[in-house]
């Protein structure tokens, strides 16, 4: 009985698993990949001079995605805020995180951050060498910076 249902189980699997497989791609995601850091192909950002990024995965332009900031020492992004909420994840350096009114705090490799939509904040490379910043996004990206 028990071989009947595993061999069942395991035929159902192989017939539906190419199905799923087209739906997620039907629904927009991608196949998966890995990129090593030195691959990355950073761009300047049009706002902040001192800032370069790298879209890792997604299309910020119309939902979620992964970017790399290559953030160099006492580089300031300064206050503003998204309407998606934002994930930091610190790889390299330590980076002075501020949000709203709460007090500073100094996030080495490994820290995390996350920002709610509308919530604002800014950043600082605080290290003596480049820091390095994978930031998530949840919905589409835009930004308003805040005087």
């Amino acid at each position: 009985m028990f071989r009947y249902n595993l061999k069942r189980i395991v035929l159902i699997a192989m017939y539906v698993s190419p199905m799923w497989f087209e739906v997620g791609l039907a629904c927009g995601q991608q196949k998966g990949h890995a990129t090593s850091l030195n691959m990355v192909r950073f761009e300047r950002d049009s706002d902040v001079a001192c800032l370069k990024s790298a879209v890792e995965t997604g299309d910020p332009s119309t939902g979620p995605s992964t970017v790399v900031l290559e953030v160099p020492q006492h580089c300031v992004i300064p206050w503003h805020y998204h309407s998606a909420e934002e994930q930091l994840i610190v790889s390299r350096g330590v980076v002075l995180t501020e949000m709203g009114s709460d007090e500073k705090v100094k996030l080495g490799p490994g820290g995390f951050a996350v920002m709610p939509g509308g919530e604002r904040h800014q950043f600082t490379c605080s290290s003596h060498k480049m820091c390095i910043l994978f930031v998530t996004f949840n919905g589409k990206y835009d930004i308003f910076w805040v005087h």
